[in-house]
């Protein structure tokens, strides 16, 4: 595998339920740095993707510093293997807390989609579609 080139960015309010999300929605843990002072919050982060995809993200802040902005509002198209994944990953976010914002179904272009949403609001696309 080689390291990914580009990578969605992420602030969280509450970090630690945001890794038992990403989690349970198929990320993997590469990286991970904590404030040494409040290990509850999270400096910088990279959770791999599957093959070669990957997330950065670490806990809200307003230091002043570049990066430091806010939580909520992005949206990050996740593919999976298959559709039957598509239907499991989305019941796994849901018992990780996520909310649903579309049900399982299938996608006028091909594959199976559902999406969820965080408690920050961000949106969570599962998808079969790979794309062209």
């Amino acid at each position: 595998m080689s390291k990914p080139q580009l990578y969605q960015c992420f602030r969280f309010s509450d970090a630690d339920r945001a890794i038992e999300l990403l989690t349970a929605l198929g990320f993997r843990e590469a990286f991970i740095v904590r404030d040494e002072a409040d290990p509850s919050q999270v400096v910088h982060a990279q959770y791999l993707w599957r093959d070669n995809g990957g997330i950065m993200f670490g806990s809200v802040r307003d230091d002043g510093k570049p990066g430091a902005f806010s939580h909520g509002g992005s949206i990050c198209n996740i593919v999976v293997e298959s559709d039957d994944e598509v239907d499991a990953v989305y019941a796994r976010a849901l018992a990780a807390g996520a909310v649903s914002a579309a049900e399982p179904s299938n996608a006028p272009h091909g594959g199976r989609v559902a999406g969820v949403v965080d408690i920050d609001g961000n949106y969570w696309n599962i998808d079969s579609y790979p794309g062209e």
